[in-house]
């Protein structure tokens, strides 16, 4: 966990109880008697999700059943390594003079939430489907005060990343992206049985849902990601780093040689982890320190 990370290795669950009291119906006892919760069970991951982001922020959440319900700790991490990148560059990366543009936000916009929660960002965020914006847009009603902070955009052109979302003359200090994994329906359930397995499961459900969209596209991750490494090229004059969550080890050597045949300067690779989970992160820039410095201005 990244030390910045408000989560590091447990939940005062007593005290979320009385945040949200649904959840206290999924507490169980591990086989060592501690007090856990059944996170096999979507709802038990929804109201977690709710009442961390109330605790830790006072923000209000609501999800529909079957859309993707991302782990708040692993999705905290990304947005603290972010702001290590920003930080290289100017001790000045909080505030909304930071601009920050989240590729397919979804219907829970949790990169976004968590973003200006805890360094104040501004953020624009893009998704493919009507559905997801309505979504997301209720969630920024339903908080006042992010009215300013944070815009919706949708991705009308199937297949594209930046085109059509970036507009001229704007300027982003990051993009960020927690693309699909799976290149297809049944690579998913098969992803999804094999981690059920490895739990110790009797299900075939995924704990923290997902429609079609957010969890497989064609290509899968290796597609989604190359798209975007060539986008990248025709928008580095309006994006200071490039970064993507990146699931899969056996994906980033062809990824890194992508962008190594791009030309791109500034290529790096950042290790998460979240217990037993491990992910990583791609980011690239088309600009040295030095350029990266006088660019790390207000947008």
């Amino acid at each position: 966990m990244h030390p910045r990370n408000r989560y590091q290795g447990h939940y005062d669950l007593a005290a979320l109880f009385k945040v949200e009291p649904q959840l206290e119906q999924w507490s169980i006892f591990t086989p060592t008697g501690k007090l856990s919760l059944d996170f096999s069970q979507p709802q038990a991951v929804k109201l977690l999700n709710k009442a961390l982001l109330y605790y830790w922020y006072q923000l209000r959440w609501e999800l529909a059943d079957d859309h993707l319900c991302p782990p708040i700790p692993g999705r905290a991490d990304y947005i603290h390594h972010l702001a290590d990148c920003l930080a290289e560059d100017n001790v000045a990366y909080t505030g909304p003079q930071m601009s920050i543009l989240d590729i397919g936000c979804g219907a829970n916009c949790i990169y976004p939430l968590l973003g200006h929660a805890e360094y104040g960002w501004r953020f624009t965020g893009s998704d493919t489907q009507a559905e997801s914006i309505r979504a997301a847009q209720n969630i920024i009603a339903a908080n006042p005060h992010l009215n300013r902070s944070i815009r919706l955009r949708r991705q009308k052109q199937p297949g594209k990343i930046f085109e059509g979302i970036i507009q001229p003359n704007e300027f982003y200090h990051a993009t960020m992206c927690n693309p699909p994994f799976h290149d297809s329906a049944n690579s998913a359930a098969q992803g999804t049985a094999r981690k059920n397995t490895q739990l110790g499961l009797n299900t075939h459900q995924l704990n923290f849902a997902g429609r079609h969209h957010e969890l497989w596209c064609e290509g899968g991750e290796t597609g989604f990601i190359t798209t975007m490494i060539e986008e990248s090229v025709s928008f580095h004059h309006q994006v200071l780093w490039f970064t993507t969550l990146v699931a899969k080890q056996q994906n980033l050597e062809p990824l890194k040689k992508e962008l190594k045949r791009q030309g791109i300067p500034v290529i790096r690779q950042i290790e998460m982890g979240q217990g037993n989970k491990k992910s990583r992160l791609l980011v690239w820039s088309f600009y040295n320190k030095q350029q990266r410095k006088v660019l790390m201005k207000p947008a």
